[in-house]
């Protein structure tokens, strides 16, 4: 992860999704995605880059390779691979081998629109996995790798290679690459006001004094203070 990055990632991981995910919301920009969440309690909170693939159901065309064998051979230190599975639930995009050659590659971890298996074997390798589930049954003769570092979906949003993936306790967000500084910027606002909010609820403020105080409802609107 190059230094850029990695001061990125140094902030985002000082803040939660919801956070990105609001100034997404202010920004008009679309990256906050739904139901794919982390496998195990207490799975480490991911920022990377993306390096992303998408697999379609197995057919006549026979695969070259085996699911994220070139996702991973492409990827750099810090970067996290990207699963377009469609959501499916029936069958794995993601397991105990693969994750075991990402994490000799220094990945941060991967996101999944669709089922993982071998999640003990992710655990012990300390290998954070999101996914929107779990399952037993291999890819192995049920999809196919279709592409590899190409424009994807994840979660109903769109995925290039080289965006910014945040994922946490929370669910996960893709921040498109070039508009990170003033996501990051945002949410930071975002998240001071709020830490603002809280403190004066907890030294006795009503919720009423505080809302009104703080323009609760319009905290994503442009001209409100956070925005700044």
């Amino acid at each position: 992860m190059d230094n850029r990055i990695a001061d990125y990632r140094s902030r985002l991981l000082k803040l939660a999704t919801t956070n990105v995910s609001d100034a997404l919301d202010a920004l008009n920009l679309k990256g906050a995605t739904y139901g794919i969440n982390a496998m195990w309690p207490g799975t480490p909170k991911i920022v990377g880059r993306a390096v992303t693939m998408r697999m379609i159901p197995a057919g006549v065309t026979a695969p070259q390779v085996h699911a994220s064998v070139e996702a991973i051979d492409a990827a750099q230190a810090g970067d996290v691979i990207v699963v377009d599975s469609g959501g499916r639930l029936d069958t794995n995009a993601w397991g105990g081998v693969v994750a075991a050659g990402a994490k000799m590659k220094k990945l941060s971890g991967v996101v999944v629109d669709g089922a993982v298996r071998d999640v003990d074997d992710c655990m012990e390798l300390e290998f954070p996995v999101y996914a929107r589930g779990k399952v037993v049954t291999t890819a192995r003769g049920r999809t196919i790798i279709d592409g590899t570092n190409i424009m994807i979906q994840f979660g109903g949003v769109q995925v290039r290679p080289g965006d910014i993936v945040f994922a946490d306790i929370n669910g996960v967000v893709i921040i498109p690459q070039e508009r990170i500084d003033e996501v990051v910027k945002r949410a930071e606002a975002l998240y001071e006001r709020e830490q603002q909010m809280v403190k004066d609820i907890q030294a006795g403020m009503s919720m009423v004094e505080v809302d009104k105080k703080y323009r609760y409802e319009q905290m994503l609107t442009k001209n409100h203070p956070a925005s700044e």
